[in-house]
């Protein structure tokens, strides 16, 4: 049973099935060397549910957060300190996007005067203690960048809290999660540890379901 009115061939479930595809894939291509194919794959992931987005006529704030975050992919997936920043903004003006869209939505800032509240206070702890942990390790010329990201996923997790409806939510918390593994693999660990190849599965499976619950979230919801 599909999630969306008519069969697979309906283009909304059509463009989810090829996303799910898209991100398997990717997961499976995912400590491999850099190729084209591994990164049109990677983008098309989350840049399919961006069009998914748009045929089921969701907030546009919602179409472009998901786009944006395709772009990001994209970058990311390539090497270099040039594709790294290009990536890095990409997701920030995404999380911009989120951020919008969440108190749009959402509650207002009244919501957060609840037991909400000690997860809002959780959430700032755990950014304050992952960017006490990089930026000793982030070489001068990102220390501002990597801040003002973690600033806006911050705002990002809390203006989540606003929201009812807790598949977005999920989603918004996994999105931080994701972005905390990414950053201490490229910034804490070692090269060639051990541990670079299952946190780069972790990474791309905690943000690949973060933005499906956050898409579905807001169009099944």
């Amino acid at each position: 049973m599909m999630p969306f009115p008519g069969g697979i061939e309906d283009t909304s479930n059509a463009a989810l099935v090829l996303s799910v595809a898209a991100a398997l894939l990717s997961l499976y291509l995912a400590n491999l060397p850099y190729s084209l194919v591994r990164s049109v794959v990677k983008t098309l992931a989350v840049a399919l549910l961006a069009v998914l987005a748009f045929v089921q006529q969701a907030p546009l704030l919602l179409v472009g957060a998901l786009a944006l975050s395709a772009a990001g992919d994209a970058f990311l997936s390539r090497p270099g300190g040039s594709a790294f920043l290009a990536g890095l903004a990409s997701f920030l003006a995404a999380h911009v996007l989120y951020i919008l869209l969440f108190a749009s939505s959402g509650g207002g800032i009244e919501t957060l005067l609840s037991p909400r509240a000690l997860l809002a206070v959780a959430i700032l702890l755990a950014v304050f203690f992952v960017l006490r942990r990089l930026l000793p390790n982030v070489g001068a010329d990102l220390k501002l960048p990597v801040s003002v990201y973690g600033a806006a996923i911050a705002v990002m997790g809390i203006a989540a809290l606003t929201l009812d409806n807790w598949a977005i939510i999920a989603g918004a918390i996994l999105f931080m999660v994701s972005d905390g593994i990414l950053a201490w693999e490229k910034f804490l660990l070692s090269v060639g540890s051990l541990a670079s190849a299952p946190m780069r599965y972790a990474v791309w499976i905690t943000y690949y379901a973060a933005q499906l619950l956050i898409a579905l979230g807001f169009l099944l919801g």
